[in-house]
């Protein structure tokens, strides 16, 4: 598995504001989402379900599709 990239604001606002969140979820989302959109302004929405959340959790990525710049568990997401 490649090493997750992240941006700035992931590292120095995501993760402290929510420390409960895991990599290894991320970087599962990137590999194995069960839904990937594209915003208007080029980003990438992915979806996984994480069990241990009991929710499902959307990771948002640069246009790259790779560097992480957001994520948090999505109560409207609706498989």
């Amino acid at each position: 598995m490649d090493e997750l990239t992240t941006t700035d604001y992931f590292r120095d606002n995501i993760l402290l504001k929510r420390p409960y969140l895991k990599l290894e979820w991320c970087q599962t989302a990137l590999s194995h989402s069960i839904r990937r959109e594209v915003q208007d302004d080029g980003r990438i929405r992915h979806w996984i379900f994480v069990p241990e959340l009991n929710k499902f959790l959307r990771v948002v990525t640069l246009e790259d599709g790779k560097t992480v710049h957001n994520a948090f568990p999505d109560r409207r997401f609706k498989p």
